[in-house]
């Protein structure tokens, strides 16, 4: 299955939840009302409890060697093995700890708003992902709304990690960007101390608040910046650059040797700037702001993608993140350089 969404066979569901919209792989259990975590939880299948054992190793001779330095993990209703390679620092974090998380935000007050969240493979990959309290505007109708993912394994392959994203009502874009000296993720390992810094993490919202009042900002001066179309194909191109070599050729003006296929993706970028209806609104038709949501637009809305598996994936850690975090700051050099930003040295 190329969505890879848990499938508990106890209980004959899909390990997903979503609010209103059926997600990208049309499973899970689907509500109309935000639920709090309590309710989340459950309408996940994420409500169980993740265990932590050494390691058996039998012999011929009968005997079993228990291991001091080699763990499993498993999941208490199931049974499913989650990891198998674990060393002894390795610390389970519950389901239960990382939903705690988005209750300390807010203090326990309403105002998190669950958007989705679910389990892959076995349930040794999760996610959430909430729609926190208040919003970003640009000009006086563009709306962008804070969200914050959270991804963590019971397998040890990754940390617990944390990473706020505005995305456009309109379009949906996922729009990611990294601001001067500070990172739009953060990441713990599952060590001894890891339920401990989770709890202290929601602090990162206080730089997220910052971050959305400085996007705000940004993204309001971008909607007043107008720019050329050659302007715009010129930034695309850079954006989009995925080698040196490339950008080789474009710096030597020798443009008719590049690729067909990186010239017919700048040129799918190009025409969704200039012809999708959500970039005729005031606020993006012409403008910065609309030419940088035309980078983030084609990842969510234009590019084919093998399956809806991989669309997520480059969107929220690949291609699609690098090329729009690329976009965000040509964007930026822009608003204060003008066309000199887009000149290759």
């Amino acid at each position: 299955m190329a969505h890879d969404i848990n499938y508990n066979e106890q209980t004959g569901k899909h390990s997903f939840f979503s609010v209103k919209e059926k997600a990208w792989h049309n499973l899970g259990t689907v509500i109309e009302n935000y639920p709090t975590s309590a309710e989340a939880i459950i309408h996940a299948g994420l409500d169980f409890e993740v265990l932590k054992r050494p390691n058996l190793h039998p012999l011929p001779s009968g005997i079993n060697i228990i291991s001091d330095n080699s763990y499993y993990t498993f999941r208490t209703d199931t049974e499913a093995i989650l990891g198998d390679k674990l060393g002894r620092d390795y610390e389970v974090v519950q389901n239960t700890e990382v939903f705690s998380f988005f209750d300390g935000i807010v203090g326990g007050k309403d105002g998190i708003l669950y958007e989705t969240a679910g389990a892959l493979g076995n349930a040794e990959t999760i996610f959430i992902t909430a729609k926190l309290p208040d919003y970003i505007r640009v000009g006086r109708n563009d709306c962008i709304e804070k969200y914050l993912l959270l991804t963590s394994s019971h397998d040890g392959s990754g940390s617990i990690t944390i990473a706020f994203t505005p995305v456009r009502v309109v379009c949906r874009n996922t729009l990611n960007a990294a601001l001067r000296n500070h990172t739009n993720c953060i990441k713990i390992r599952h060590t001894a101390s890891a339920t401990e810094k989770l709890k202290e993490a929601h602090k990162m919202l206080g730089i997220s608040n910052h971050l959305s009042i400085e996007l705000e900002a940004i993204f309001n001066q971008w909607s007043r910046i107008r720019i050329t179309d050659p302007e715009v194909k010129r930034l695309i191109q850079l954006a989009m650059v995925p080698n040196n070599e490339v950008y080789d050729k474009l710096k030597a003006g020798r443009e008719d040797e590049l690729s067909s296929h990186y010239t017919n993706m700048v040129s799918s970028i190009f025409d969704y700037a200039m012809t999708s209806p959500t970039q005729q609104e005031a606020t993006t038709k012409g403008t910065l702001f609309g030419t940088y949501n035309s980078v983030t637009g084609y990842f969510q809305n234009v590019r084919n993608y093998k399956d809806d598996e991989s669309k997520f994936k480059s969107i929220m850690y690949g291609t699609g993140l690098q090329r729009s975090q690329t976009a965000f700051d040509l964007c930026a050099g822009f608003s204060k350089h003008g066309n000199d930003a887009l000149l290759l040295n």
